[in-house]
């Protein structure tokens, strides 16, 4: 398992195909930054799922940052 930004964001090939979760949870990084996209607040995800923590949301977002910082080539 690889583990990232404090440990928070973990990654197992054999656990949820091998998408990057929350403390090796089976809540994936993509359906926590869903549920931000959607306009869910920090406070409803925190009050729907007990188990995260305010912490776990930043390093998600800390994680999305980080992976979409790449330049971006098109034809011109």
């Amino acid at each position: 398992m690889t583990k990232y930004l404090n440990n928070r964001i973990t990654v197992n090939p054999e656990q949820c195909g091998g998408r990057p979760c929350i403390r090796g949870m089976r809540i994936r990084v993509k359906d926590l930054l869903d549920m931000l996209a959607g306009g869910a607040s920090p406070e409803e995800i925190l009050r729907d799922y007990p188990d995260l923590e305010a912490g776990d949301i930043q390093a998600c977002i800390a994680y999305a940052a980080r992976y979409v910082d790449h330049p971006v080539v098109t034809a011109g």
